[in-house]
């Protein structure tokens, strides 16, 4: 078994648009500025978009955890 890269690309996206919400909230939160909360959160979702899919592939590559299903 294991975990195709669109597969790991769609956790990524979906991880992300979760987290970039809760960023631009508390951005807006503390600042009280929509402009600032969108440029953070534009930044943010990039750079951890990309962090989280290079985690998750080496992850892919680590046999411990994973159980054979018996199919």
């Amino acid at each position: 078994m294991r975990e195709t890269r669109a597969r790991s690309l769609a956790k990524a996206l979906s991880w992300r648009v979760g987290g970039t919400i809760t960023t631009m909230a508390l951005v807006f939160l503390f600042t009280r500025q929509l402009d600032i909360a969108v440029a953070v959160g534009g930044t943010e979702v990039l750079a951890k978009m990309a962090i989280f899919y290079l985690h998750e592939r080496a992850w892919a590559k680590v046999r411990w955890g994973w159980v054979d299903q018996g199919r």
